[in-house]
């Protein structure tokens, strides 16, 4: 059993094996992605935000999942063009994984048993938007939707968890991620 965030065995979405203790010491933002998500448009706002704190110390670590609506369909070449060609990504990638249900992958059981419960943008009816379109979670700690962002200090503690409509760039991230970087 992982004790750490560290612990964990991946495959970079060019399916070379990685793990996250390639990071030990950076601070970390894990995020579910997906290309034909509304929220896609989210992968302008990480990539700034890792542009922006790469040097001083901030990894983007970027998830694609196909677990909402089948909208992360492509294949992990498919993914990792979409994600150059449209929004200059250059923050690593992972391959596809699942991120909720009984095929969660490990990394996401042990981010998801760590912060249970995310942060939600002030005044938020995310979830209650998702539910109107029948789209319900039926464990509370289980992810929510694309683009969900779980914080890690320089030590691997989980810090932070974000609902996904906090862009990466609103000021709940940021302020959280500066704080972990000092």
């Amino acid at each position: 059993m992982a004790t750490s965030v560290y612990d964990f065995s991946v495959n970079r979405i060019n399916g070379k094996p990685a793990t996250i203790g390639e990071y030990r010491g950076k601070v970390l933002l894990f995020v579910n992605v997906a290309s034909k998500c509304g929220l896609t448009p989210q992968y302008e706002a990480l990539e700034k935000v890792y542009e922006k704190y790469h040097d001083k110390g901030l990894e983007v670590l970027g998830f694609p999942a196909n677990d909402f609506l089948s909208q992360e369909p492509g294949t992990n070449d498919e993914i990792q063009q979409f994600c150059q060609a449209s929004f200059g990504v250059k923050f690593p990638l992972f391959e596809k994984i699942s991120v909720k249900g009984e095929g969660k992958n490990s990394l996401y059981k042990y981010l998801t048993e760590q912060m249970p419960k995310a942060q939600l943008k002030a005044g938020s009816n995310f979830e209650d938007r998702l539910k109107s379109h029948g789209q319900v979670r039926t464990n509370p700690s289980e992810v929510l939707w694309n683009f969900e962002k779980f914080l890690a200090d320089r030590n691997g503690k989980i810090i932070a968890r974000f609902a996904p409509d906090i862009t990466p760039d609103d000021p709940m991230i940021t302020s959280a991620i500066e704080a972990a970087l000092k």
